[in-house]
């Protein structure tokens, strides 16, 4: 492993760092004498676009076949960073590249990997010690850039036997284990999910023989790094490492010092665009106002020319609410960001390349790796964080040498945002252009029609939509049932992933909330749960119904009212609540008049029903004489021995509760 003494100076995050090297170049350099950790300048002039015309990917060393598929896919001649690294990797050394993005780093190192690797029934598959397992690891960090890697890679590697597989997160489990035992050459995917298959062993990097780190910066960015030295860690000390990120900051450096081997470092450049964005898109800054942006931007995506255009936003709400706009507009849009299963994500993906939508509104999770041809507008509905994230949202158009349009909004708000991002890629619009949908030099600066309207009239709309697209069952992690996957599928659904799981236990959507609705006494659709339908002690009942009885005139709302008095007012309430309602409020007796004497008085029975006073003795004569000992003005009695605090204790929870909203509990 190379001496790592001096990793500790090159860890303070500095964006435009750049690695220390040999000042000899590559081919002068005696690799023998130099440390293992050091980085070589490749010193190499990027070769001018009209010499690279004239020569094909034969003339660097490429394998036949390999350049037979290109010049199938329209790939004849390569770009700069392709002709600056193919020499170097085919030579088996380790590589930093550096590029602009959209310049084709992608088979800068795919085709060297595809080219590197053995597949069944090639010379030297015999001869392998670990056959079927990776020969290559290509480590991205997103999914939609591990998809686009993987579908470059399989189209070079189309008249070989190589095998590649791409694996990512939002996806089963099983369908990529069963592959990984099938035996592939190339694995590409995300550092999480080729983690968690590494340590349940069922990813063996013992047999890697190249490890390519594309965007690494990204990945600093994201938190992956911890992740992708476990992924290196994992795999044999020869390998062979290419590295390619747009930025070099300290962290990224030192990480290929640390697992790099003399990497011979690359920058390829334009020398007619010394700027940080690429000289054919063309870049507009306007100054909008909040309330005008949708006006706006329904103006812009009627312009003439106009082919697919990505809406980029900063936030997942956002997205999935200007999409929302646009499609009610007439426009026909997709959402992607964060929030969408995985399906629904390579949906919205599948209907933009193959035209079925012209619009994609997204979030930065497609501001890498979204390599889709015609792609003529970029439009910033939010001021980006930063100067990287504005850099590689306007790469999504002006990529391999076509031109393209971006244009940004800047809220007041976000002024001094912008006003960094001006200064630190020197584009010398430090002021945008106030611009609302009615001003002049919008319609001249972006060819839009006099009197474009911010709705897409109907005889222009001729797109098929989001729903023309088939939407794959992925065996989706998480969810337990399909959602619908389109605008709204959420998360793996918020309606059919973590919703859903608590649906099984506590009956709803809101666990506290569902199972209140399921013992409440109005829960809808049938009569009360188990709860309320518990038989009752046999003296209640009894009792209940000798009160029903004697008060048939009053009937439905009194009796409703009794019982549920009865049943919340705690056991002393509930039998002072019930006997009251039960005999007249006045204390008078069958016969309507007064006590006369103190022995016609008598404090309530609580001994739970004898012979001579219990429940029963209501079918005896003296039963006028019993009900009026529990009632009358034995109520008056009771309340100076505790009675009346119980009673009075129940009739005022049995209010509050019937006063209150349906469904409020304080202290649940």
């Amino acid at each position: 492993m190379p001496d790592t003494t001096d990793v500790q100076s090159d860890t303070t995050p500095q964006p435009t760092e750049q690695p220390e090297a040999t000042e000899a170049t590559g081919e002068q350099v005696d690799r023998s004498t130099l440390p293992e950790d050091a980085i070589i300048d490749a010193d190499v002039e990027t070769p001018a676009p009209e010499v690279l015309a004239e020569k094909s990917f034969a003339d660097y060393g490429v394998q036949p076949e390999i350049v037979a598929a290109l010049d199938r896919a329209g790939i004849t001649h390569p770009f700069p960073i392709q002709a600056m690294t193919l020499p170097v990797a085919l030579a088996g050394h380790d590589i930093i590249g550096q590029a602009k993005t959209g310049t084709g780093k992608t088979l800068g190192f795919g085709v060297p990997v595809v080219q590197r690797v053995v597949g069944p029934g090639e010379p030297g598959w015999d001869g392998l010690d670990l056959p079927g397992k990776p020969q290559a690891l290509v480590v991205v960090p997103t999914r939609e850039l591990a998809v686009q890697v993987a579908r470059d890679l399989e189209r070079a590697a189309t008249d070989r036997a190589a095998r590649v597989l791409v694996i990512y997160g939002g996806r089963a489990f099983e369908p990529q284990v069963e592959a990984l035992q099938r035996g592939v050459e190339v694995v590409v995917g995300t550092p999480g999910r080729l983690l968690d298959l590494a340590q349940q062993g069922h990813l063996s990097l013992a047999a890697a023989r190249a490890v390519v780190l594309d965007e690494a910066d990204e990945m600093l960015d994201l938190g992956f790094l911890p992740d992708v030295e476990k992924l290196l860690s994992m795999t044999p000390a020869g390998r062979q490492t290419l590295l390619f990120s747009a930025t070099m900051p300290g962290p990224v450096v030192a990480m290929a010092r640390r697992y790099m081997s003399q990497p011979t470092h690359i920058r390829a450049a334009d020398p007619d665009d010394d700027g940080a964005t690429v000289k054919a898109t063309t870049q507009f800054i306007y100054r909008a106002h909040a309330m005008d942006k949708v006006e706006v931007l329904a103006r812009i995506l009627q312009a003439e020319g106009r082919g697919l255009t990505i809406v980029f936003a900063r936030t997942k709400r956002t997205a999935a609410k200007v999409a929302d706009e646009l499609i009610d507009r007439g426009f026909a849009a997709a959402p992607l960001h964060g929030d969408l299963g995985q399906g629904a994500r390579e949906q919205a993906l599948r209907a933009f390349r193959n035209g079925k939508v012209d619009v994609l509104v997204a979030t930065d999770v497609a501001a890498r790796g979204i390599d889709v041809t015609n792609v003529t507008h970029v439009v910033n509905y939010q001021c980006p964080e930063d100067e990287k994230t504005y850099l590689h949202r306007i790469g999504r158009t002006g990529r391999a040498g076509a031109t393209g349009t971006a244009v940004t909004f800047v809220d007041w708000d976000d002024l001094h945002r912008w006003g960094m991002i001006d200064r630190t890629l020197d584009l010398g619009i430090p002021e945008p252009v106030e611009t609302y949908s009615t001003s002049p030099h919008l319609f001249e600066e972006l060819s839009i029609p006099a009197g474009t309207k911010g709705r897409l009239p109907r005889s222009a709309q001729t797109r098929e939509g989001l729903d023309a697209e088939v939407l794959e069952d992925l065996g989706e992690t998480g969810r337990r049932d399909g959602g619908r996957g389109g605008r709204d599928g959420g998360r793996g659904s918020r309606d059919g992933g973590r919703d859903s799981g608590r649906d099984g236990g506590r009956g709803g959507r809101s666990g506290r909330d569902g199972e209140r609705a399921d013992r409440g006494p109005r829960a809808e659709g049938g009569e009360r749960p188990a709860r309320g339908e518990r038989s009752e002690r046999p003296e209640r009942a009894r009792r209940t119904e000798s009160a029903e009885g004697s008060d048939g005139a009053e009937g439905g709302e009194a009796g409703g009212e009794r019982q549920r008095r009865r049943r919340r007012g705690g056991r002393g309430g509930a039998e002072g609540v019930s006997t009251d309602g039960a005999a007249p409020a006045t204390g008078q007796d069958s016969a309507g008049g007064e006590p006369t004497s103190l022995d016609q008085i008598a404090l309530p029975d609580r001994s739970g029903g004898s012979a001579e006073n219990g429940p029963d003795a209501g079918d005896s004569p003296d039963a006028p004489r019993r009900r009026r000992r529990r009632g009358g003005r034995g109520r008056g009695r009771s309340q100076s021995t505790g009675e009346g605090s119980a009673e009075a204790s129940g009739e005022g929870s049995s209010a509050a509760e019937q006063s209150a909203p349906a469904g409020d509990t304080s202290g649940d």
